[in-house]
C-alpha cells in the first residue's frame, strides 16, 4: 500500500510540475551561446519559477507523509482489531475443549 501511495504521490507531482506546457528545449541547439549578459537574468527568473515548484513538491510532499500516517494508523487499528477477534476465538475454542472434555467424563 504504501509503494502504491508513493507512485501516486510521485505522478501527482510530475503533472503538477508540467502544467500541460511542451518543453522546447529540445528543438534548440545546443551549441550555440548566449551572452553573459542575458544568462544572469534568465537564472534570476529561473530561481524565482523554481520557488513556486519546491513550495508546491513540499505540500505535495507532506501531503503524502499525511496519507501515510493516516493508512499506517487505519492498519494499526485493524491490526489491534483483529488480534481482538482472535483472542475471542481462542477463548471460544478454550470453552469448547473444555465442554468436549466435560462431555467425554
Amino acid at each position: 500500500m504504501k509503494k502504491f501511495l508513493a507512485i501516486v504521490a510521485i505522478a501527482a507531482f510530475m503533472t503538477s510540475c508540467n502544467n500541460g506546457s511542451t518543453s522546447t528545449e529540445a528543438s534548440t541547439d545546443s551549441t550555440a551561446t548566449a551572452p553573459a549578459a542575458t544568462t544572469a537574468p534568465a537564472a534570476d527568473s529561473a530561481a524565482a519559477a523554481a520557488t513556486p515548484i519546491a513550495d508546491s513538491a513540499a505540500k505535495m510532499v507532506d501531503t503524502a507523509h499525511k496519507m501515510l500516517d493516516k493508512a499506517a494508523d487505519k492498519m494499526s487499528n485493524a491490526t489491534d482489531k483483529m488480534k481482538e477477534g482472535a483472542d475471542k476465538m481462542k477463548e471460544g475454542a478454550e470453552k469448547a475443549k473444555e465442554a468436549v472434555k466435560e462431555v467425554k467424563k
